[in-house]
């Protein structure tokens, strides 16, 4: 049976917002939370990135049964491959069992603020998240660790807070390039709807074969289409963004001079808008077709609550879920769900 998450998305809501949404969308149903991990927003109006990091720990005290991945972390610049493992053992132990590691190459976005340098290869970009989750799995074996490659040195490292079962690590991938490294070094795969077919096709010819496939699908449900595309456009214009923009455009004031030259039709190109549950559905039903047993839905725009709401209700059970009410009884949450 599929899998179906939810998005915790840091960007544009605030961390006590974000572990309230991750208690309700429990509730609902949802068999996992992916939480975004930035430094920046993408444009300014988003108003808020808090520390992804401290938010997971308010959210494994405010869930028992969910899981929760990163969505997805660097471990290239801003992070060292040592402090995310050490993160990441630390969130394990809060949530035995039910904590993921998502990596990817990240975006100079974010990580160019300690540097103020992005490498603009993507080989390269490559080359160090190969270099970061050996570094990774060399502390969650235990132990002190030493280590000297060519991206980063480690000099009697050793993570003390392992937890039992150590997490997964799912690895993001855009294209064929990035697809073939995570086949090659992650234990799952995440995309985030750039290239499906292709994405999974290579991921599992590269190693992948027989691994969970999660991707990532933005939409935006509001009570009509045209509301929707607006608030799609004034919340994540970046759907609508071409090629690398998103990986080497470094300030939020530069997305925003990108928002400029596209509208709302153009964002709605490439995010899910209106109040039909049906065409989520469709979508949703084309990616297990696909291959992909975890569809994760970010839902962009106010209108958290009424979307987990609408999900509970109508796209859950679509797929076999129909979780039990919370014992309080009546709605998780107040409103309407269509």
């Amino acid at each position: 049976m599929v899998e179906i998450g939810y998005k915790l998305f840091t960007e544009s809501h605030s961390a006590p917002e974000l572990v309230n949404y991750a208690r309700l969308a429990e509730d609902a149903g949802f068999s996992f939370l992916s939480i975004s991990d930035h430094y920046l927003p993408w444009i300014s109006n988003h108003g808020r990135a808090g520390f992804a990091w401290c938010t997971i720990g308010g959210v494994s005290q405010a869930t028992s049964r969910v899981r929760v991945s990163t969505g997805v972390t660097c471990p290239l610049i801003r992070y060292h491959p040592a402090i995310v493992a050490q993160a990441a053992a630390t969130a394990a132990t809060l949530m035995p069992g039910r904590f993921e590691l998502g990596l990817g190459t990240g975006e100079s976005l974010n990580e160019h603020v300690v540097s103020g340098v992005f490498p603009t290869s993507e080989p390269v970009r490559l080359d160090m998240l190969r270099e970061a989750v050996n570094i990774i799995r060399l502390l969650w074996k235990g132990g002190m660790q030493d280590y000297s490659g060519i991206y980063y040195t480690l000099d009697n490292a050793q993570i003390y807070e392992l937890p039992r079962e150590l997490p997964q690590i799912r690895i993001s991938a855009e294209g064929p390039m990035s697809a073939e490294v995570a086949g090659e070094i992650g234990d799952a795969l995440i995309h985030f709807e750039q290239k499906p077919e292709e994405v999974i096709e290579t991921f599992r010819a590269s190693g992948g074969e027989g691994k969970s496939c999660m991707i990532e699908t933005v939409v935006c449900y509001g009570r009509s289409v045209d509301e929707a595309k607006r608030t799609a456009y004034e919340w994540f214009p970046v759907a609508a963004n071409k090629g690398e923009l998103n990986w080497i455009v470094p300030t939020p004031t530069q997305f925003e001079q990108l928002q400029q030259m596209v509208t709302p039709n153009d964002v709605a190109k490439n995010v899910l808008c209106g109040p039909d549950p049906q065409k989520i559905i469709e979508k949703v039903g084309k990616f297990v077709d696909m291959g992909y047993d975890s569809i994760l839905l970010h839902q962009v725009g106010p209108e958290q609550k009424e979307f987990i709401n609408l999900a509970h209700d109508v796209i859950l059970p679509e797929f076999g879920i129909k979780p039990p009410r919370p014992e309080s009884g009546g709605r998780m949450v107040p409103g309407p769900a269509r």
